[in-house]
């Protein structure tokens, strides 16, 4: 049997949600929750006191954090977890409308136990998304100079803030609607102000030390015949994916005329600097520099778009939905550490074997818009491929010592 207490609190919740705090009545709760108004006084002191009993009840901020926990273990990659893990913070914002506005109108009003009361179920989500982030950023999958605590602080601020906002206010035209916002914002964090800076210095991991592990040929073969299969324009990413060596936001961002083609080479316009487009990937020729998977995709289009890579509604290709992509492309692959292949692998192996080639560091440098420093773990790499190779083939000469 439900206590007074408890009526009263549900009570209470239901009327902020719909009508806020200011316009709800102690005698309005009371009635609803079918008690005299003074035994709510004799539990709660006033409104302010019971609202603060709201706050402190409410699991809404557990509950967020579990889902977290949820979608992470559901997806693949840190973009599809963030990004369903904002969704299900704004659809908790859509559900209690009247008392978003309240709190963002009347906060100045509340008591400093309300507030506090606030400021820690914030606190909580909170926790529960450093803790992911922390995890996330130990396995390597993102780089921050930030500690996870202040990364996720700034991720469920731009949460809250969109959510205050679009309860709060009309025709702003900041976002074109929520899955606008929440494409930017994935694209923000894994793979934006969360990356390494082009140019700049790697963080959180002291560039000499930082992990890369180029994918070996069969596996870089496999799951460009995978593309293949899907469709011109997956083999089409598959292809500068690994004949560029371009990160997952310079794909997304790329326009067809960056795309410039000739009989003597093919290369991509990436703001100041040209990438060239490989006909060689790891040993294996994919056409020639006026026909390859790209040019093929590009001759197979009849929009007018500006975008190389669409998505199902004919706009730009985001971030989330390429990683959703390799994610196909990849299933059941794995490497030799015995791990699911990254899609940021596909510019590290790149990078490697472009060093085997005999590119130097510098004119990697002017390619990748990379310093020789962020370079530094790929020419370790080659190293160590260079030693093994050596190693093996000193393996197969027959020996001139005896003992």
């Amino acid at each position: 049997m439900t206590s007074t207490r408890d009526r009263i609190i549900q009570a209470a919740l239901e009327l902020f949600t719909a009508q806020g705090v200011t316009n709800t009545t102690t005698r309005s709760i009371a009635d609803l929750a079918e008690v005299n108004e003074v035994t709510l006084f004799r539990h709660f002191g006033n409104k302010h006191g019971l609202l603060l009993a709201v706050l402190e009840g409410s699991s809404v901020f557990g509950n967020l954090g579990e889902s977290l926990v949820k979608y992470a273990s559901h997806t693949n990659t840190v973009s599809q977890a963030l990004k369903a893990y904002a969704s299900e913070c704004l659809d908790a914002l859509e559900r209690v409308p009247e008392l978003v506005r309240s709190v963002v109108g009347e906060a100045d009003r509340f008591p400093p136990e309300n507030r506090r009361a606030l400021g820690q179920g914030l606190t909580a989500a909170n926790r529960y998304l450093a803790q992911y982030l922390s995890t996330v950023i130990e396995q390597g999958q993102i780089e921050t100079s930030l500690a996870p605590e202040k990364l996720a602080g700034l991720l469920n601020s731009l949460i809250l803030g969109y959510g205050a906002i679009e309860l709060t206010s009309e025709f702003h035209e900041l976002w074109k609607d929520r899955a606008d916002f929440l494409d930017t914002l994935v694209q923000l964090f894994p793979n934006g102000v969360v990356s390494p800076p082009q140019g700049g210095a790697l963080s959180m991991r002291d560039a000499t030390t930082q992990d890369v592990a180029d994918l070996p040929p069969q596996l870089v073969h496999d799951i460009l015949q995978k593309a293949k299969k899907t469709g011109h324009q997956d083999y089409a990413i598959a292809y500068v994916l690994f004949a560029a060596g371009l990160s997952t936001r310079e794909v997304v961002c790329l326009e067809r005329s960056q795309v410039i083609s000739d009989a003597h080479q093919h290369v991509l316009q990436i703001e100041a600097r040209q990438v060239s487009v490989n006909q060689w990937v790891l040993g294996k020729r994919y056409g020639s520099y006026v026909a390859n998977p790209l040019t093929r995709w590009l001759k197979t289009r009849k929009d007018d778009r500006t975008a190389l890579f669409l998505n199902a509604e004919d706009q730009p290709l985001s971030i989330a939905e390429l990683g959703e992509r390799w994610q196909s492309w990849t299933e059941g692959c794995v490497t030799p550490s015995g791990k699911i292949p990254s899609i940021e692998q596909a510019q590290q192996t790149w990078c490697i074997d472009m060093l085997l080639r005999g590119m130097s560091l510098e004119n990697l440098s002017i390619l990748t818009g990379l310093d020789l420093i962020q370079l530094q773990p790929y020419a370790q790499r080659a190293k160590e491929r260079t030693a093994i190779a050596q190693a093996t083939r000193l393996d197969q000469k027959p020996s001139q010592h005896h003992s």
